[in-house]
């Protein structure tokens, strides 16, 4: 086995040893990847949150046996495939041995080990926009045209895993017509390549087309929710904390554009950057929207940098992986949950210092979102299992939550695997189950809920009990309220299908 060979294997075994250290045991899934997860169960074209290549990896992941190994196996695998198309990038650029493990450093040792973390479409977003990158380095290098059919599945791959890819292109289009790269679309393969793209998403489109286009209530419910909360120069400084580690390689990137001979012809990408940089920070996108922009800059400064490190200079190369680790460290440290929710709140000022008690309403909490989004759930599992069970009729029991995270959390730790737990929130607005007339139902209603005396579905049912609340100090569902309603009076059904009606995006 080449030299080569031996070292990036080295690399993807560093990453997957990091990951399988970085979350500490006490915490649980995170509340997407349930959503994910129960996608896996029922396969389509789309889904108001996701187009469905996420529900493909689920139903793979569903046929491996959907234990938590497998849930956190596959968002590690995409990482790994980021690392090695960076890898073959550097390797067409002309770069040699250093250049090579600087640039698997750079990837390792950034804010990916943490996108990785978590089984969400991220990850295959970051790879997607990396691959395209890559094949549009390659034809501009060669000016073969197979490496656009290669991106033309690059952009297939990427939009029907997530539409953020949209965005890349929205920079890229324009950079390649203010640069001598606009010859591009004098090619008419590249427009066959189009072609490729579009019958690769079209059937995505044709979901949305007859579903009334989902995607753009859920964009509408983002803005409302959660990017109006997102400050602009906030998103900017965000940017600068992904790649702390590796930011010297990024910004040798940047100038190795306008300064290297050899990249000249490659500009292209910065303009595509600045342009997609600056349509997120218009729209108040989230930090993390941006992150697919940066690997492909971490090619062109790892090989810059070991044209540069030559000579008397030679000693800046081992400085320069040593350093990066130094820097990586303080990252490290509180980045990932490895420590306990306990130990990370009394701990919590170097938290607040990055930003990262900071969620999504706009304020501090005592745990970074993410971290809270991943406790609470078999504790809730559990006790709605002590319902379900006393309760002999279950082929008419209905287990109604809040929201996807309690449905899906239900769903995946529950001991009763036909539980079929939904809610009216995300994608299971679709799978209420309504053949079977509904007599009882197990109501799971979040802690800001303002009707707690239950005076809604008092007349609705003989019997209504709070058995039991999440008590996780740190979980973000703390507070969460389990109800049993037993023994209806009128048709649960029907006023299930009026709810579905009302909360449905069309």
């Amino acid at each position: 086995m080449a030299k080569k060979t031996l070292i990036l294997w080295f690399f993807i075994l560093v990453k997957l040893v990091l990951h399988w250290i970085i979350i500490a045991p006490e915490y649980d899934l995170h509340r997407d990847e349930y959503l994910h997860l129960d996608q896996g169960k029922h396969l389509a074209w789309g889904y108001l949150s996701v187009p469905p290549f996420t529900s493909w990896t689920s139903y793979v992941i569903l046929l491996l046996g959907n234990s938590e190994f497998w849930v956190k196996l596959f968002p590690v695998l995409f990482g790994v495939l980021t690392m090695v198309v960076i890898w073959k990038a550097i390797e067409s650029l002309g770069g040699g041995l250093f250049a090579l493990i600087l640039g698997a450093a750079a990837i390792t040792l950034s804010v990916l080990l943490r996108i990785n973390m978590l089984y969400q479409p991220t990850s295959v977003d970051v790879l997607s926009w990396t691959l395209l990158y890559f094949s549009v380095i390659q034809f501009i290098r060669t000016e073969e045209n197979k490496w656009l059919y290669l991106a033309a599945i690059g952009i297939g791959i990427g939009f029907l895993n997530k539409y953020n890819i949209v965005f890349l292109l929205a920079g890229l289009v324009p950079a390649l017509l203010i640069t001598s790269q606009r010859k591009i679309f004098a090619n008419k393969q590249l427009y066959i390549a189009a072609i490729v793209a579009l019958v690769i998403i079209l059937p995505n489109l044709i979901w949305q087309y007859q579903n009334n286009f989902p995607v753009l209530h859920h964009m509408a419910l983002l803005k409302k929710t959660q990017l109006v909360n997102v400050n602009r120069l906030d998103f900017l400084k965000e940017q600068l904390l992904f790649f702390t580690s590796a930011l010297f390689v990024i910004l040798a990137g940047f100038v190795s554009l306008f300064v290297y001979p050899r990249f000249r012809k490659y500009q292209v990408f910065f303009w595509a950057f600045l342009f997609t940089l600056s349509l997120f920070t218009y729209l108040r996108a989230k930090g993390y929207y941006a992150i697919g922009l940066y690997p492909v800059f971490i090619a062109f400064g790892a090989v810059y940098l070991e044209s540069l490190f030559v000579g008397k200079l030679t000693w800046l190369r081992p400085a320069s992986i040593v350093a990066m680790v130094i820097l990586f460290v303080p990252f490290f440290r509180v980045a990932f949950p490895m420590s306990s929710p306990h130990f990370i709140a009394e701990h919590s000022k170097a938290y607040k210092d990055l930003g990262l008690l900071r969620w999504e309403d706009g304020k501090n909490h005592e745990l970074p979102q993410d971290f809270a989004d991943m406790l609470g759930w078999k504790e809730l599992a559990q006790k709605v299992d002590a319902d379900y069970e006393k309760i002999a009729d279950k082929e008419h029991t209905l287990v109604l939550c809040d929201n996807y995270g309690q449905a899906g959390a239900i769903n995946y730790y529950s001991r009763f695997k036909n539980i079929g737990a939904v809610t009216m929130n995300a994608d299971y607005i679709n799978w209420v189950p309504l053949d079977e007339e509904i007599r009882n139902v197990i109501l799971i209603q979040s802690a800001d809920d303002d009707d707690k005396d239950r005076k809604k579905e008092q007349p609705l049912f003989r019997e209504i009990r709070l058995t039991g609340r999440i008590e996780s100090r740190y979980a973000r569902e703390r507070g969460t309220s389990i109800y049993v309603l037993l023994d209806a009076r009128v048709s649960i059904n029907k006023i299930l299908e009026g709810d579905i009606k009302e909360n449905r995006w069309e």
